[in-house]
């Protein structure tokens, strides 16, 4: 594979890459976008020979909505999903009660996508890796890494068949059991969330209507079903929710403790029967199972010398509350931005060193959070948006207004309208924007690399000069332009 790109020279050594990206899950393909369109060689290498097959992770937050924006794929991430039914709560067969996991939001100017968006995993990588290869960027299947050596030029991943590739940096995009992480040396820290095991499947089922989300409780006496005397003990539950998009229901059952779930058809149907008031021929095939013991656990460190980790490679969290996958998708939009910097615009590699800086105490707030709603200590809320996830303590972030009122450096752009410009638009994009609002933006100090929007005051942002990073924070704010331009060189800009 090595052989068939082109090179990149770094030190003594000929490099096959720019970008090594470990894992072909929605953190590395989102990586790997946002470094084609910045010009950066980046390859992405899969062990599977195949993307993942099935639909666990089902649910973007509004926040990573936004950033699918960015990247040019949300006109097909909405066309592949849909809104969350409403929960119906079932017991001995008839329905009693609806329940509603979270609160609907209208969309506002700032903040146009507000409520969970459902796409299956297996279709968002189908979406992510077409978008990857509209950008010129490639996946190698079947390539497995099992360690690496780094230097100060570089470092050398080496695969399971015996062969290695050379990148200049390394990106650990391959999961909770990462192999990239483990030959980092690089611990994880964290618990048990529930010692319970539990199934996740995709079924075909007939019986059961598409415009709910199915919940079926546990009772008192085991079991909610047919055979309600044979079910698990309190809290054994079992959900079966339609996948938006296609004609499969994720299923989801919480088993006793030392039980081994049975992923065959037949134990999917001996479950369903148990649990519920439907039939075990009702469900007619099983399209992808699998099963876990909820945990959460966060690395250590989010880099080692080269080397990078995201997604679930840094932080593994409980399913509830879809925080998992929304912020492994934003580790990639963080760090993408920074390696580019790097690489193609002369920033210095100490830039990079503000990826760990921002992701992990973010990770750590969010594994809190997800933990919580899982223990049903915390409902589903604005903070499972994850609208209100700022950088303001980054010393990436820069306020130097004496008294900022409202929105302040480090916090997420919003979206608004100035001077007939919808802001969302004018971000769109691998470059910085510069907003010059109730006043002059410098003339001497906008780079080729920065967008400018003028307008007025506004009332989402007041007065003043916000320079937007690509990923959508306000990394610099004042009310002149002093102080710009050597913000701009240290993030290679000047």
């Amino acid at each position: 594979m090595s052989g068939a790109m082109s090179g990149v020279t770094t030190g003594a050594m000929t490099a096959d890459t720019d970008v090594l990206i470990v894992g072909a899950g929605p953190t590395g393909l989102t990586l790997g976008i946002d470094l084609a369109r910045r010009g950066v060689a980046a390859l992405v290498v899969e062990r599977a020979d195949g993307l993942f097959p099935g639909s666990r992770g089902k649910g973007f937050q509004p926040r990573t909505m936004e950033v699918f924006d960015d990247l040019g794929v949300l006109d097909a991430m909405r066309a592949a999903g849909g809104t969350y039914p409403v929960g119906m709560v079932w017991q001995d067969g008839r329905r009693v009660g609806e329940h509603r996991m979270f609160d609907p939001v209208e969309p506002t100017e700032d903040s146009p996508y507000t409520e969970p968006w459902m796409v299956p995993q297996w279709r968002t990588q189908e979406i992510l890796a077409a978008r990857l290869e509209e950008l010129g960027g490639r996946i190698a299947f079947g390539r497995e890494a099992v360690g690496l050596e780094q230097d100060d030029d570089g470092v050398t991943v080496r695969f399971g068949d015996g062969g290695a590739l050379r990148a200049r940096y390394a990106v650990a995009a391959d999961g909770g059991r990462s192999a990239v992480r483990r030959a980092l040396g690089i611990g994880m820290t964290g618990e048990t969330v529930d010692p319970a095991p539990m199934l996740v499947a995709d079924v075909r089922i007939t019986g059961l209507d598409r415009d709910n989300w199915h919940i079926f409780p546990p009772r008192e006496n085991g079991g909610s079903g047919r055979n309600s005397g044979s079910g698990g003990s309190g809290g054994d539950f079992m959900t079966v929710c339609p996948l938006a998009g296609t004609e499969d229901f994720q299923l989801v059952a919480r088993f006793p403790e030392g039980t081994v779930p049975d992923l065959t058809l037949d134990g999917v149907r001996k479950l369903v029967a148990t649990r519920s008031h439907l039939a075990p021929e009702d469900v007619t095939e099983v399209r992808w199972a699998s099963d876990f013991r909820p945990r959460a656990a966060l690395a250590d460190r989010f880099c080692a010398g080269r080397v990078f980790l995201a997604g679930d490679a840094a932080h593994v969290h409980s399913p509830a509350g879809g925080q998992g996958l929304n912020t492994s998708v934003q580790d990639a939009h963080n760090l993408g931005w920074k390696l580019g910097a790097v690489l193609r615009d002369g920033a210095p590699a100490a830039l990079l060193d503000s990826y760990e800086e921002e992701r992990r105490p973010v990770a750590a707030t969010v594994l809190g959070l997800s933990t919580g709603i899982h223990r049903g200590e915390v409902r589903r809320g604005r903070a499972t948006r994850q609208l209100g996830l700022h950088y303001r303590e980054s010393s990436l972030t820069q306020e130097t207004r004496p008294r900022p009122d409202g929105l302040r450096a480090g916090d997420r752009a919003p979206d608004a309208t100035v001077a007939g410009v919808r802001l969302f638009d004018a971000f769109r994009g691998p470059h910085w924007t510069l907003l010059a609002l109730g006043t002059d933006a410098p003339g001497d100090v906008t780079p080729a690399a920065v967008r400018v929007v003028r307008g007025g005051a506004h009332d989402t942002y007041g007065a003043g000069l916000f320079l937007v990073r690509p990923d959508g924070y306000v990394g610099w704010a004042g009310e002149t332009g002093a102080g710009l331009t050597a913000y701009l060189s240290r993030v290679g800009l000047g």
